[in-house]
């Protein structure tokens, strides 16, 4: 293959020929063009003769990706946002322009066609081209075999050319956007309300994370990207608006692997006088009837698994899951000291200094979260895991929580809210003493709490998390459009 540099030349050699007889290379589009997906529900159905007696003429325009050169005649696939479809070209027929500056035409070229509508002898819609404008040169060519490229990394890096070239790609960020839309939705024919809360914090909380700092230049103050919106949407419900969602844009400085990403999406909503169990329901209902919106069923397959969404979805405790996946009983190994030195056994770092309620979520993290395929909440998670969550009233040593695992990944996390201000403070207190990453005690919220936050229940779920299980693809990378990479 020759150098692209070359090939750029070649390009650009012939966009000067083009302005040389007056054809603007970057026009201003105009005219109002048929998308690919509409000619084909209205035209798909009709039989040659029944196009010729419709005579429809129509105007397309999309990015050459095939270009079939006969001499005096050519066929084309253009591609626009809804699909691709063929365009003949023959010198006859041609207006406008001549039929020698068409076939300098490069694969990569946008152009605008119009003409009547035919099938082929293989029945495939085309567009018979009277007329074909170009509206933007391409100077560098589109990757021939992107495919095979053996660096994955550089559909992340150039994902224009991943969108062009991968209909794949293109069709997960199509089926995000269809997700993202049918929660809004959701929530709103439940009576919930969308809302904003600030990116930038003065301090960091809602989640135990490192925070990314930046400063403000006029207030002379640094501030905190959002870790989680978590403490302000809490806020909301003190002030009476008693359902809220938002689907917010998190920030965590910690690392990059196939599930993390440091900026990445997040669901998060907060129903007074409901309960964590009203919350398991709920998320069963919107994932279910998520995955019949894109599939049109409740099975899915994800990694080469079957996924089965319909509800009820199991429930397990922490303590049963160690028991019955991971084969560790709780109740004879409850002690500190056993609880360390198995946790050293499974080469787990840092549990000296752990508390016991941080040890056993450790245990329970190696031991379980891969064998949790099918959908799962797990709840009971212990108190010095959960500085937000209510203590259980049986077991105070443990809170309202759960985890939804599906896949073994953690896709969602919610539980009763503290809204008690003297164990919320002393939660934090705890936090901060022991020096956790986005530990501060936030006398604000706090205050907040004392003028009375209602019964409520809360839950956070992974957006791009659940997006990669219900359109299958392996990595967050593959459905965040702009991943963060190193240069």
């Amino acid at each position: 293959m020759e150098p692209i540099n070359e090939l750029v030349a070649v390009r650009k050699d012939k966009e000067k020929y083009f302005r040389s007889i007056g054809i603007d290379t970057y026009p201003q589009g105009r005219g109002s063009y048929v998308d690919t997906a509409s000619i084909a529900q209205r035209f798909g159905a009709m039989s040659h003769d029944d196009l010729e007696k419709e005579g429809a003429t129509l105007s397309v325009a999309g990015r050459i990706v095939a270009f079939r050169d006969f001499g005096k005649s050519a066929f084309l696939h253009i591609q626009d946002k809804k699909g691709k479809i063929q365009v003949y070209v023959r010198k006859d027929m041609l207006k406008g322009l001549p039929y020698e500056a068409f076939k300098k035409f490069d694969i990569g070229d946008i152009i605008a066609a119009e003409g009547k509508i035919f099938k082929t002898k293989t029945e495939e819609l085309t567009i018979l081209a009277e007329r074909i404008s170009l509206l933007t040169k391409s100077l560098r060519p589109l990757p021939e075999k992107w495919h095979g490229l053996k660096d994955i990394e550089e559909r992340y890096r150039k994902r224009y050319l991943d969108l062009i070239v991968n209909e794949k790609s293109r069709k997960v960020f199509e089926e995000r956007a269809i997700i993202i839309e049918y929660i809004r939705n959701f929530f709103a024919s439940r009576d919930f309300m969308e809302v904003e809360t600030p990116m930038m914090q003065v301090l960091p909380g809602g989640a135990v994370a490192k925070p990314f700092i930046t400063h403000h230049n006029a207030l002379g103050m640094d501030l905190y990207l959002r870790i989680a919106p978590e403490l302000y949407l809490k806020r909301l419900i003190v002030g009476g608006l008693e359902r809220v969602f938002e689907i917010n844009r998190n920030f965590r400085n910690e690392g990059i692997s196939v599930r993390h990403n440091p900026e990445f999406t997040m669901l998060e909503f907060y129903q007074a006088y409901a309960t964590y169990e009203d919350l398991m329901t709920f998320t069963e209902d919107l994932v279910s009837s998520l995955a019949v919106k894109l599939s049109g069923r409740t099975k899915i397959v994800f990694n080469g698994q079957e996924i089965d969404f319909t509800a009820p979805w199991k429930r397990m405790t922490m303590e049963e899951a160690m028991r019955d996946l991971g084969g560790f009983d709780l109740q004879k190994s409850h002690d500190l000291g056993t609880l360390t030195s198995y946790a050293k056994s499974l080469e787990l770092e840092g549990v000296e200094k752990d508390a016991k309620g941080k040890i056993i979520t450790k245990i329970f993290e190696t031991l379980c979260e891969e064998k949790l395929i099918q959908p799962t909440f797990i709840t009971h998670y212990p108190v010095e895991v959960s500085p937000l969550a209510k203590r259980s009233k049986d077991q105070p040593d443990v809170t309202e929580r759960f985890e939804l695992y599906i896949a073994g990944m953690e896709i969602a996390n919610g539980f009763n809210e503290l809204n008690d201000p003297e164990d919320q403070r002393q939660r934090f207190m705890e936090q901060v003493k022991d020096r956790e990453e986005g530990a501060v005690l936030d006398e604000d919220y706090l205050a907040a709490l004392e003028y009375g936050l209602p019964p409520t229940a809360g839950e956070g779920i992974g957006i791009d998390r659940l997006v990669m299980l219900l359109t299958d693809s392996p990595s967050i990378r593959d459905v965040i459009l702009f991943p963060l990479l190193r240069p």
